[in-house]
């Protein structure tokens, strides 16, 4: 009688595991160590909790023949997919293994990678992707191509409905780019993690231009100049590790609550450092980042976009152990005015925060809108309405706190009561204007200031009644247009009153296919 693991079928089944564990093979492993990156089973095993992957599709190869590919079957082909768990919690996962064809997407890993999205969408578990392909199999023509079409529709069908998170964690080149592009985040590993539609070879024989990898679409050009990406990680651990700890902050799909964590901040706790935060002076900065770091729990605050439109902070934290939302101006970097840029970011952070159910905390220190023709000829008032749409589509419990400048348009855009947002308080430095007092005031006196004596005294008069007659939180407050004015330091209470309060809020929109935001 023939032992189990004697049997033919047996031993079959353990070569082709074991050729699908080996990858591309011993010396293309090491070329991706030596690259300074983990292969694509050394990633899984270190994001998820030890002993939670399981894999589908391990034994799938490809079926093309022509250019030697016949020649090249491995297990698994180029990508690794499966579920695991991330501190308990499920999620659908793929992981692009270099080392096999450069990670290139065939027929078979479109497949794959479409599996495990249409699992995760209906068991409405998040989906991760990391990235580390070539972009489309060659020598597959049109059948990749095709393949990458049925990932995007997927991507698009799964916005809003189930968190999608991207790391590029390696060179990823045409079409290789939209999928994660249409993800919620986008995690990139310093100097080693590349994105462009077209390569460097490619721009200088089409433009001319003379440019590298890195300058191109490397992963500080796109967290910091284009916006591409919301993350930066010094090596592929730290990039994962950046993913477990966003995952903490997001609910598995659009249904569901964000997660809950138990904390032993005190729900009442001061924060008499407020008191001292905002200068006496209004042009004078301060950093929004210390505002939030003292009223979150426990000072944990996860930036969205931290090297990217500095003049708009965005991210994640918790108030009483509750996730939300945080998006804030920012005085220390161009005074805190909305731009193009951030007004793009903020919309899109708070349009994700929306969908999956996540409350908003706006913290308003702004004075406007910034002025200049390459603003205005870039679409400064397109883009600027991104931020005021998404504020004013949000459903999620919405709470604005205006710590000192609330001027103009952009006092309207940053949650204002009059765009739905729930509840509105006001420090007793805010200040709620038209526009700023000396501003308004060479507006409103301009001939008295042009015919007087002594103009500069004249001023100063005219800014200190306009301060005191409109600028005042206590005239938007009598209004109802600011439902408390409160000590700075009673900031967290109120807030987490607030969001208690809001717990069980139900609001819709007008039926309709969908808005037609201004992109």
């Amino acid at each position: 009688m023939t032992a189990v693991g004697d049997r033919p079928a047996d031993r079959d089944l353990e070569s082709r595991n074991r050729r699908a564990l080996e990858g591309g093979g011993r010396a293309r492993v090491e070329r991706q160590h030596r690259s300074g990156r983990m292969t694509a089973r050394e990633r899984i095993a270190h994001f998820l909790d030890p002993g939670s992957f399981e894999e589908i599709g391990r034994l799938v190869e490809h079926r093309s023949v022509g250019f030697g590919l016949e020649r090249q079957r491995i297990p698994g082909d180029g990508v690794v997919t499966g579920y695991g768990r991330v501190d308990g919690r499920l999620l659908y996962l793929f992981a692009q293994d270099f080392t096999v064809l450069g990670g290139s997407l065939s027929e078979a890993c479109a497949g794959k990678i479409c599996r495990i999205m249409d699992l995760a969408v209906r068991q409405g578990v998040p989906i991760v992707g990391l990235n580390d392909s070539g972009g489309a199999r060659i020598q597959e023509g049109v059948v990749s191509l095709a393949g990458y079409a049925d990932i995007f529709l997927r991507n698009t069908l799964a916005s809003g409905v189930v968190p999608q998170i991207s790391a590029i964690l390696g060179p990823c080149a045409g079409g290789a780019v939209y999928s994660p592009a249409i993800t919620d985040f986008i995690v990139m590993s310093r100097g080693s993690s590349y994105m462009f539609v077209t390569g460097p070879d490619v721009i200088s024989t089409v433009t001319h231009e003379e440019v590298s990898m890195e300058e191109l679409g490397g992963a500080e050009t796109h967290n910091t100049v284009s916006g591409v990406a919301h993350f930066l990680g010094d090596d592929d651990a730290e990039c994962l590790d950046l993913i477990r700890e966003l995952l903490g902050f997001l609910p598995a799909n659009n249904l569901d609550d964000p997660p809950r964590r138990e904390t032993d901040d005190p729900d009442d706790r001061d924060c008499p450092d407020l008191e001292t935060l905002a200068p006496p002076a209004p042009d004078q900065p301060y950093d929004v980042r210390r505002l939030i770091a003292s009223v979150v729990d426990e000072g944990d605050f996860l930036e969205v976009q931290p090297l990217h439109a500095g003049n708009l902070v965005v991210g994640f934290a918790r108030f009483g152990g509750r996730p939300v939302g945080i998006v804030a101006n920012q005085p220390a970097v161009l005074a805190g005015v909305l731009d193009i840029h951030a007004s793009a970011k903020g919309a899109r952070f708070v349009r994700f925060c929306d969908a999956f159910n996540i409350p908003l905390v706006v913290f308003e220190d702004v004075p406007g809108f910034l002025p200049g023709t390459q603003q205005e000829w870039g679409g400064i008032i397109r883009h600027g309405a991104k931020l005021l749409y998404a504020f004013a589509e949000a459903t999620s419990p919405k709470i604005t706190v205006i710590v000192r400048k609330a001027y103009g348009g952009a006092y309207c855009v940053m949650a204002s009561k009059h765009i739905r947002t729930d509840l509105n308080y006001a420090w007793p430095s805010a200040e709620i204007a038209v526009m700023g007092p000396e501003g308004a005031v060479n507006v409103l006196y301009r001939r008295e200031l042009r015919d007087a004596e002594d103009p500069e005294s004249l001023r100063a008069e005219r800014v200190a009644a306009y301060r005191k007659r409109f600028a005042s939180p206590f005239v938007a407050a009598e209004r109802g247009y600011v439902d408390e004015v409160i000590r700075p330091r009673a900031t967290r209470r109120k807030l987490i009153a607030g969001l208690s309060s809001l717990g069980s809020k139900r609001e819709r929109n007008p039926p309709r296919k969908h808005g037609n935001i201004p992109l």
